[in-house]
């Protein structure tokens, strides 16, 4: 008791004013985080309504699917494969003649053909191809791989490429048939959720530190050295700004799932497409330039995060620029950009559930797998 009356009475009027300013300032603060996570939680909520997920006729069709190991990539067109095929197998790589050769698909679909598949991947798919089973390969890395994919692509009856630029490479090769057809985002593990107070950031990065990278944020490290950073990848140590910019980096890879709580916790998700020059960082050797736009791109948007992207020439054909993310060509409009959606809480929220809307809409892997069979001839 008399401990209490001793600190009432050190109480001054100075610190008692300073005691209800910061009472005032936390309650506004609170109110304001409070009010933009359930602001967010409805718009997504009222997006997912508007566009739910689609229930495509299933075609009588048999697809043994190959995957690569991208998890984002692979999951979503394996849940999408079976809503439209009456009958999915999903085989390893090292086994998928002998699966062929006993499920008698009408289609193998392999994802990409590289990094884990084994040394007789191709003598496989000539095997199958022997069996009259109809091959076809999706490429994820173009045009940074071509080196090696321009050895891969004749030994399958279809080429599918992610990357515009490339497909005249493949038709130059003998290929019958080639096709472009971008990527999309897994909905059921890229989405909107409200991450716990550790995954939350001014601006995010999630991607290796090819030289580009570096390069720009590098140019920007000032400017984000004030602020609530998270970066992850390899490689960063490339930095000029490392000392800098240490604090903020998190290096090796980061899971899937950790990557979408971190995107839903950022006001702002940097999207910046690695370089497509021949150089250490690639095996372009055709010199082919980058177009299209990477699967980060609408990862990002169905988490309803905001996207600051670099432009591709591609991009306007899947997003509006202003209204549904926003693009940057150089690192000063970049850091300009940063600047102005920090301060605009509103203008970024409203893109940021714009391209979420978009995303339902139209990049989801069951709305892309649906394409993918219709290339190919299967269903109207």
């Amino acid at each position: 008791m008399q401990q209490r009356a001793l600190s009432r009475k050190r109480s001054t009027p100075r610190v008692r004013t300073a005691r209800r300013s910061a009472y005032q300032a936390g309650r506004r603060d609170g109110w304001r985080e409070g009010w933009s996570i359930g602001w967010r939680e409805g718009a997504a909520a009222a997006a997912a309504a508007v566009f739910p997920p689609a229930s495509p006729e299933r075609l009588p069709i048999r697809v043994l699917y190959v995957p690569q190991g991208f998890e984002s990539i692979d999951d979503g067109m394996i849940g999408a494969l079976q809503l439209h095929a009456a009958e999915l197998h999903v085989a390893d790589p090292t086994r998928m003649a002998e699966m062929a050769a006993l499920i008698r698909p009408d289609l193998v679909l392999v994802l990409n053909g590289l990094h884990v598949f084994p040394d007789d991947h191709l003598e496989q798919v000539d095997r199958i191809r022997e069996m009259g089973i109809r091959t076809a390969v999706w490429f994820a890395d173009d045009p940074y791989v071509t080196e090696q994919t321009v050895a891969i692509a004749p030994h399958y009856d279809v080429v599918v490429t992610h990357e515009r630029s490339t497909v005249e490479l493949y038709r130059s090769l003998g290929c019958p048939e080639v096709h472009h057809l971008a990527f999309a985002a897994d909905i059921e593990r890229f989405r909107p959720v409200t991450p716990p107070a550790a995954y939350r950031c001014d601006v995010c990065f999630i991607g290796q530190a090819f030289w580009n990278r570096v390069e720009t944020f590098d140019a920007i490290a000032e400017e984000l050295a004030d602020l609530n950073v998270f970066i992850a990848g390899g490689l960063w140590e490339r930095l000029k700004s490392y000392g800098l910019l240490k604090r903020a980096i998190r290096p090796g890879w980061l899971p899937v799932d950790e990557s979408v709580l971190y995107y839903n916790g950022a006001k702002i998700v940097i999207n910046l497409h690695r370089t497509a020059e021949p150089g250490s960082d690639n095996a372009n050797a055709s010199g082919l330039p980058g177009l299209s736009v990477n699967p980060r791109t609408f990862e990002i948007a169905a988490c309803g995060a905001f996207q600051l992207t670099d432009r591709r020439e591609d991009l306007e054909a899947y997003y509006r620029p202003g209204l549904e993310l926003e693009t940057f060509d150089s690192p000063a409009e970049l850091a300009a950009k940063i600047r102005h959606y920090l301060k605009h809480d509103d203008e970024r929220r409203r893109i940021a559930v714009r391209g979420l809307a978009r995303t339902l809409r139209e990049h989801t892997y069951t709305a892309r797998a649906g394409s993918l069979l219709r290339l190919l001839g299967y269903g109207g």
